[in-house]
């Protein structure tokens, strides 16, 4: 029996690899020309030293000096010693240079091009090798722009298991890949991408867990709910709720698969606002608005936040205002510019945090 492992480096660089369950990660990264940092691939230097997002395996046999049972208890690891008894996703101390690997890449068909308004497009892929292209729900592609040197970095909003790789793009004044999908894009256009890029995935549903998206930073919260709809995840004995805010009426989108999935998972609601005064929505002003004290927990939750930087800030600003730091608290920000935008993916884990910065025209 073999289990999928994925190793997320310090650039925001993921590769997949499959591990037997008789072998050691490190030996299963090896085999795939993956080389994760050791100097003694026994347990005794620590120098392999990694954290375990998600799932559960054998420690095997290592010193003290090597890993203390402080460090076990949080989750830290040895991949020269650990054996997977599930799918796991590791955290490896380095970047993908260092362990001597790099992004792979993909030729992409385009198989549809919808426009919600004017300023927010979906995109449909597809390519011939969809088994080899596994990513984290959350996670993001780097899209080269046809005819250009441009690239661009959009979130997944599909799922890992469906065929079609979608993604939601907002447009921007003057933006390459804009130009591109407005004036020039049709069915059956090529393009290369490359990843899966980012930290910011779905972890284990361990306590109740708060989604807070802007925009189309609605996109990875998309991918992460399809996750949990489509596998054992799908009866969480946790709650979990989404706050999606947007600026105008046009720029809400997807509202019908938050339906789908309200009606999909067990224990998940989701509520949207508009900032504009003049809408026609039932709830207006900015999602710190709507956040009710229940979803907070009193700070044993998760939170998962994606959307534009002052967005961001304002969700920072509200947890000290109610006195509350959330257990885990994982975002995403992207600021929009005329031919370009960084994205910047945080995790912040017990006072920790993880930095990945890339450019796009925006989700």
């Amino acid at each position: 029996m073999s289990y999928q492992v994925a190793l997320t480096f310090e650039d925001g660089l993921t590769r997949f690899i499959k591990c037997n369950s008789h072998e050691s990660v490190a030996d299963a990264a090896y085999k795939a020309r993956i080389n994760i940092p050791f100097d003694c691939r026994d347990g005794a230097c620590g120098t392999c030293k990694a954290f375990c997002e998600s799932g559960t395996y054998d420690g095997g046999d290592y010193i003290d000096e090597a890993l203390t049972e402080d460090e076990a208890e949080k989750g830290f690891c040895l991949p020269c010693q650990m054996v997977p008894e599930s799918d796991l996703v590791l955290q490896i101390s380095g970047t993908a240079e260092m362990a001597k690997t790099e992004a792979q890449t993909f030729e992409a068909t385009i198989a549809d091009l919808h426009w919600f308004a004017d300023n927010t497009a979906a995109l449909s892929l597809e390519i011939d090798n969809r088994q080899d292209l596994a990513f984290l729900p959350g996670q993001y592609m780097n899209l080269a722009v046809p005819g250009t040197d441009a690239v661009r970095s959009y979130s997944f909003c599909s799922g890992p298991l469906q065929k079609e790789l979608k993604f939601l793009v907002r447009t921007a004044p003057d933006g390459v890949m804009t130009g591109y999908l407005k004036n020039r894009a049709k069915a059956g256009d090529i393009l290369s991408m490359s990843g899966p890029m980012g930290s910011f995935f779905l972890r284990d549903i361990k306590r109740p867990t708060l989604m807070l998206a802007g925009g189309t930073g609605i996109a990875p919260l998309l991918s992460m709910l399809e996750k949990i709809a489509t596998t054992e995840q799908g009866h969480p004995l946790q709650p979990i709720h989404l706050v999606y805010g947007v600026t105008f009426d046009k720029d809400l989108v997807e509202l019908d698969k938050l339906e789908h999935y309200a009606s999909a998972i067990e224990e998940f609601t989701f509520s949207y606002c508009v900032a504009d005064p003049d809408s026609a929505a039932g709830k207006k002003g900015y999602v710190t608005d709507h956040i009710g004290k229940e979803q907070l927990n009193g700070g044993d939750v998760d939170v998962y936040l994606c959307g534009p930087p002052a967005m961001v800030d304002a969700v920072r600003q509200y947890w000290d205002a109610q006195g509350i730091v959330p257990e885990n608290f994982y975002y995403e920000r992207f600021a929009v510019g005329s031919t370009s935008s960084v994205k910047e993916t945080v995790e912040e884990h017990e006072g920790e945090r993880v930095y990945s910065t890339v450019s796009g025209d925006n989700h």
